[in-house]
């Protein structure tokens, strides 16, 4: 996998990351759901890179 796919895997995951952590402390106001989303986003983007 070349270095831009990566990148690109980065800034997919990144942004919903950034974006998403913020609104579901803004709903849930704890940071345990925030840790529990951004561990469902490390798998998925692990799962993409391993695929690859």
């Amino acid at each position: 996998m070349d270095i831009s796919r990566r990148l690109g895997i980065l800034v997919f995951c990144g942004v919903p990351a950034i974006i998403g952590g913020g609104i579901i402390y803004a709903l849930f106001g704890s940071y345990v759901p925030v840790l529990v989303f951004e561990t469902l986003l490390i798998f998925f983007a692990g799962g993409i890179i391993a695929r690859s």
